[in-house]
């Protein structure tokens, strides 16, 4: 299966992150997670909306993720909701985006998280720099014209 059609079960999006950021580039990486983490991301009420990575000891982490704690396991089974999980890529790409991270005002956010092909869980990240307000103002204005524009197309026909 080619990376075109590969199909993508999301379970958790960040819609924000375009409306709040501008986004440079975006790199696929794996998640280290428990399985009572796992069987929770599957029920698809994990939250990325205030959530971002980063550097921490040489290494790429996601912080401040909200995965819910998975009721049918036992107490003494569960996971922490929001604590920091390790991201998985190459070498070359950490070094790659520590340089970014380190450029004022670039920031890495999770755009979503979600279960590939090979039912692997994997976070999408996105490499930004945030928006000033007139710049929303300016996405708002955008969207909203082409929103007037496609229903005055099909009004017409």
């Amino acid at each position: 299966m080619s990376r075109e059609t590969e199909v993508k079960k999301y379970a958790a999006q960040n819609r924000r992150a375009r409306f709040d950021f501008f986004i440079d580039s975006t790199l696929e990486a794996g998640i280290m997670l428990t399985g009572t983490e796992v069987k929770s991301l599957r029920g698809g009420r994990a939250s990325v909306n205030e959530a971002y990575a980063g550097l921490k000891g040489g290494e790429l982490f996601l912080f401040n993720a909200y995965i819910p704690e998975y009721l049918q396991a036992g107490r003494w089974l569960q996971h922490e909701p929001k604590r920091p999980r390790k991201l998985l890529i190459r070498r070359r790409e950490l070094d790659k985006l520590a340089a970014g991270i380190k450029q004022k005002g670039v920031t890495l956010i999770p755009m979503s998280i979600y279960f590939n092909d090979r039912g692997m869980a994997k976070v999408e990240i996105g490499v930004a720099t945030g928006k000033k307000k007139h710049d929303k103002r300016e996405t708002e204005k955008e969207r909203t014209w082409q929103r007037d524009k496609a229903r005055l197309m099909r009004d017409k026909n």
